[in-house]
């Protein structure tokens, strides 16, 4: 079942974090399917974040999408070359946004291979945005489609992590973002 625009428009953008491990990522992309399912995580809290595009009010043609009611893509190119998959989630306004940082597969395998320009699957094949993007077929053309269409959406499979198999540690790669790049804000699902 797809997550619904409850689910986005909470104003807690942690907990959605914590709530997406366990829930799998699905896309359709040019008639191939694929599923994995979300295992890392990172939460970016919007205007108060030093770490978030959207920091103190940021708006630029890329981040106008973060204001934009929860349940879309906010994906955007990193070092020229990355396409990075985020959630939107809160109310119109608020850029509250979840970085999906790691998945381990479910369906459509081959298809995440070939896209990945590998042979056999390993346990990297979706570890990292970078990766995960690229053998999902997600790209930043696509920022801002909707999470409830049939390209890209999130179901619930009725997979929960408990509280006390998620590890959560400061994110990855925001040294920029002084005391809020030591925010317990990425969360691991230890055992999946």
């Amino acid at each position: 079942m797809k997550l619904d625009l409850s689910f986005y428009t909470r104003d807690d953008v942690v907990q959605i974090s914590k709530e997406l491990l366990g829930k799998t990522l699905c896309t359709n992309i040019n008639g191939s399917l694929t599923k994995a399912v979300i295992t890392e995580t990172e939460a970016y809290a919007g205007v108060t974040d030093k770490a978030s595009h959207a920091y103190n009010g940021r708006r630029t043609k890329r981040t106008e999408i973060m204001f934009r009611q929860g349940g879309c893509a906010y994906i955007y190119l990193c070092y020229g070359m990355y396409s990075l998959f985020n959630v939107v989630t809160n109310v119109e306004n608020i850029p509250h946004a979840v970085l999906i940082r790691g998945a381990v597969a479910l369906s459509g395998t081959e298809t995440m291979l070939q896209r990945a320009k590998k042979k056999k699957l390993t346990d990297d094949l979706l570890t990292g945005p970078g990766k995960l993007s690229k053998a999902m077929g997600l790209h930043f053309s696509q920022t801002g489609a909707s999470l409830f269409g049939n390209t890209i959406w999130i179901e619930d499979r009725g997979i929960i992590i408990s509280p006390e198999n998620i590890l959560a540690t400061p994110r990855i790669g925001v040294d920029y973002a002084e005391e809020d790049a030591l925010l317990p804000y990425r969360f691991v699902a230890k055992y999946f």
